[in-house]
């Protein structure tokens, strides 16, 4: 869910963050709004979508991206206030969740390693962000909720998908129920977090993680994060096919060939030379 922000674009105005950036290979998302308790940004998401589309297009030559906040938090959720001052309450709310749904899928249809920088809130739709991460970096003090049984709300952003599959069915279902807030420690022992930093180095850990990842071999992760995601779906038989077409192919790309007279001749690999 999202609030009520302007209108997408990659511009802003002047000494105001940019809602979409582009650096070293990394696609940056700012997901959250910095007043308003750092709700869901409308204009961050637009343009997070347009751009994320571009990506699928091949318009955009990026090789990771990465969710952040402008506050102190990652995302504390929708913005409640901007709900309740809706005329048409239903028709507002699908509209919102719409928006949300769209660049959830454009996030998927990218199809390139996903990394949040999971400080301080992530609530609501910030903690359905946080779970189509690959990689998830927390603080010590960051905390998950649900956050929507509170407002008599159901979830949305997929993360009724997404949970079941990260932490377990039984789990999931007593996490959304109950409305638990996790600690960062929960969320690194169950599998949400990649890893838990000190607070103040959680953007910096981020984008390093995302920097890596792009400055690396990109069809491979590409790749590779699709087999990942089609994994539960499929029988082991059907996993190693998939496994096994996959490799074949990329050994025949310029990165994997890169990769393996890199290895042969005992030096460093240069995959951006590839591209």
């Amino acid at each position: 869910m999202t609030s009520t922000q302007s209108p997408a674009t990659d511009t802003t105005q002047p000494d105001a963050p940019a809602l979409v950036s582009e650096a070293n290979g990394v696609l940056t998302i700012a997901v959250s709004a910095a007043g308003a308790g750092n709700s869901l940004d409308d204009g961050g998401i637009a343009a997070g979508t347009q751009a994320l589309r571009e990506v699928a297009r091949g318009r955009r030559d990026v090789g990771a991206v990465l969710l952040v906040g402008p506050g102190k938090n990652l995302c504390a959720g929708g913005n409640v206030r901007a709900f309740a001052a809706a005329d048409d309450r239903p028709t507002y709310l699908r509209l919102i969740a719409d928006n949300f749904h769209a660049f959830v899928t454009a996030l998927y249809e990218a199809d390139i390693p996903v990394v949040a920088a999971a400080k301080g809130w992530s609530a609501g739709a910030g903690m359905s962000l946080v779970l189509h991460a690959d990689v998830a970096i927390g603080g010590t003090s960051s905390k998950l909720r649900p956050a929507y049984r509170g407002i008599g709300l159901t979830p949305d952003g997929g993360l009724t998908w997404t949970l079941p599959r990260a932490v377990g069915a039984a789990r999931a279902r007593q996490i959304i129920l109950t409305d638990r807030v996790l600690s960062a420690d929960d969320a690194l022992n169950w599998g949400i977090f990649s890893e838990v930093v000190a607070d103040e180095d959680v953007e910096a850990v981020a984008r390093a993680n995302a920097e890596k990842i792009a400055a690396g071999p990109r069809s491979a992760d590409s790749g590779t994060k699709h087999l990942l995601s089609v994994s539960s779906e499929n029988s082991l038989i059907e996993q190693l096919a998939l496994e096994g077409r996959s490799i074949s192919e990329r050994s025949g790309l310029a990165e994997g060939i890169e990769g393996v007279d890199a290895f042969v001749g005992k030096r460093a690999p240069e995959f951006g030379k590839s591209r």
